[in-house]
């Protein structure tokens, strides 16, 4: 019954995190504008995604617009592209995977099968969050580095946007299910450790004992 509740746990976990990392690909926002110097009173905010970039007017107005080009894009952004969609899928796979392997479901019949199964999902769980972990890190790194370097204009510097802190709670929930489900799916019939009861080991003593005594 422990085993079942850490798998069920570790499932949801994982489905939280892939929808919350599913969330973090769409949301164009990931890089937001910086306010530098005195005057904080902007006319217009600018939001910038994975796959288009936003401007907030003043008067709360909100226009979007796709990126034309995929090569004009920084190199962390492109990386981020591939990374997370690559993660999506590798989540999809792993909740058909979980869903058939654990103890509840009863889907496939075989205990050890279902217990493979779900093991495999809870690693596929694990490096999809180490896939959306790279590339918001990288991201995060990219905004510091250019908001600290006196070369770049300030209105070219962005601030981290509240995508990428979606996008570590993500990548933790991923991480703490996919370990999870791995951990409460171990195969039936291994052997643990040997132990000896009083019962079983007290015939052996006392035979041996007897043989002690006729030889004497």
């Amino acid at each position: 019954m422990a085993t079942t509740g850490m798998q069920l746990l570790g499932l949801v976990l994982s489905i939280i995190g892939w929808v919350g990392g599913f969330l973090v690909c769409l949301l164009p926002m990931w890089r937001v504008t910086a306010f530098i110097g005195n005057n904080i009173v902007t006319a217009q905010i600018t939001w910038e995604g994975l796959w288009m970039n936003c401007i907030v007017q003043s008067t709360g107005e909100i226009q979007c617009k796709v990126y034309d080009s995929l090569l004009a894009l920084p190199s962390d952004m492109q990386a981020a592209r591939g990374f997370t969609v690559l993660s999506i899928l590798l989540c999809c796979l792993a909740l058909t995977l979980g869903i058939l392997g654990v103890k509840c479901t009863k889907c496939v019949g075989h205990p050890s099968l279902e217990a493979r199964l779900a093991r495999i999902a809870g690693a596929l769980f694990v490096i999809a969050g180490f896939l959306y972990l790279v590339p918001v890190c990288w991201a995060a790194h990219s905004i510091i580095r250019d908001f600290y370097d006196p070369y770049v204009a300030a209105p070219h510097k962005r601030e981290l946007g509240p995508a990428l802190y979606m996008g570590w709670g993500a990548s933790a929930m991923l991480l703490i299910g996919g370990s999870l489900l791995y951990a409460g799916s171990s195969p039936p019939g291994i052997p643990s450790s040997p132990t000896f009861s009083s019962g079983e080991s007290s015939p052996r003593r006392a035979g041996g004992a007897s043989q002690v005594k006729g030889y004497v």
